[in-house]
């Protein structure tokens, strides 16, 4: 490995600057109390900045209290939602990351199970925890699969509430301290809903052809770019393809990108899947890396940093992906769940020797010490 890894080389987005290419990517956690952070939290994301990551994303916040996936999402929806995470993006700053917030809208896949109670439509038992069913809202009446909800076709009112629902929720998180800003248009969730023929049936502006189905995407960024100041980032999360037959292709989404970055874009998320069935359920073979290809298609066919995720575990298999240059950052999701240290044992994997100056003095401290007591 080469001693100025790339994964451990500052990255300069507009303004913004961070310490190396490592993300924590959007992580649900199903623990939010009507929409609203608490100390849970606090406490998982706090650990990834203290953990040495260059960039800690939130979980998907939804712009209205209809688009959670579930009654355990965080929600972004009134001033007091910005509040409670308030103390969240001053502790990452603190700890020399950039806190990053998702916006998002489930559409179709709302008013769902928390994974733990089966992570299907809500049912008796949910019921009896107090978690009813709401309406929910997609491009199309169609429901996900058999036996969940039908969602009603959204009105063109209904777009142009959402559409400002994204405006007012940008403007919330600049008030908080959110440094970057990413629109959800992955997973199954409302955006992917318009941009995927499968679930878009529309015979209005919003339909019909990719222009049509990339219409509201492509709104949604624009008043966001308007709204989120210049010097600061804006992502993009894509599922690059469906993975279903004639579903979303990665052709489509290079389209959709080349017009993302005309936009002012920075970045293009790239995963996969999720249309029917779990958030990340594509119909491709999952392997490490599974989705790096996406992100090196997108990055070479629309001239835009990409960010690569899915199954990357390894500190050295991160920088390879870096150094081919098939994108420009490192998500990190369920590998950091059970090491937040990640990124600070990269430094040790790729031969980053700092004497511990990276972690927190509180930890590294003690560590340093240790080693040197014991010879090495």
């Amino acid at each position: 490995m080469p001693s100025n890894p790339l994964l451990f080389t500052p990255l300069e987005l507009r303004s913004v600057r961070l310490r190396n290419r490592i993300v924590i990517s959007p992580m649900c956690q199903y623990s939010a109390v009507d929409g609203l952070a608490n100390d849970w939290h606090f406490a998982h994301l706090a650990r990834f900045a203290m953990g040495g990551a260059g960039l800690v994303f939130t979980e998907a916040a939804a712009v209205q209290s209809d688009g959670r996936i579930t009654h355990g999402d965080l929600g972004i929806w009134s001033d007091a939602h910005a509040q409670a995470l308030e103390r969240v993006t001053a502790f990452i700053k603190s700890q020399g990351a950039v806190p990053a917030i998702q916006l998002a809208h489930a559409g179709r896949k709302a008013s769902m199970q928390r994974p733990w109670h089966g992570n299907g439509p809500l049912d008796a038992s949910d019921r009896a925890r107090g978690e009813h069913v709401w309406a929910v809202m997609a491009p199309s009446a169609i429901p996900m699969d058999t036996g969940w909800l039908v969602p009603s076709a959204m009105t063109l009112g209904d777009i142009e509430s959402l559409k400002q629902s994204f405006r007012d929720g940008l403007a919330r998180s600049l008030a908080v301290g959110f440094e970057v800003a990413e629109i959800h248009g992955a997973h199954g969730y409302l955006l992917h809903e318009f941009l995927s023929p499968l679930s878009n049936k529309r015979s209005d502006r919003y339909g019909g052809d990719i222009e049509g189905r990339m219409r509201l995407a492509l709104e949604i960024a624009t008043d966001a770019r308007a709204a989120w100041p210049q010097d600061k980032p804006l992502f993009f999360r894509v599922s690059a393809v469906d993975g279903i037959e004639g579903g979303l292709t990665i052709d489509d989404t290079i389209v959709l990108a080349r017009r993302l970055e005309a936009i002012g874009i920075d970045v293009i998320d790239c995963s996969s899947g999720g249309l029917m069935g779990s958030a990340t359920a594509a119909r491709v073979k999952r392997f490490a890396g599974f989705q790096v290809p996406y992100a090196a298609a997108i990055r070479r066919d629309a001239d835009i940093p990409t960010m690569a995720v899915g199954l990357i575990t390894e500190p050295q298999y991160a920088e390879e992906v870096l150094r081919n240059g098939e994108a420009d950052l490192i998500a990190i999701g369920r590998e950091a769940l059970s090491n937040p240290n990640w990124a600070l044992h990269a430094e040790e994997a790729l031969g980053v020797d700092n004497e511990y100056a990276s972690w927190p003095v509180q930890a590294g401290w003690w560590l340093d010490k240790r080693k040197k007591a014991m010879g090495k």
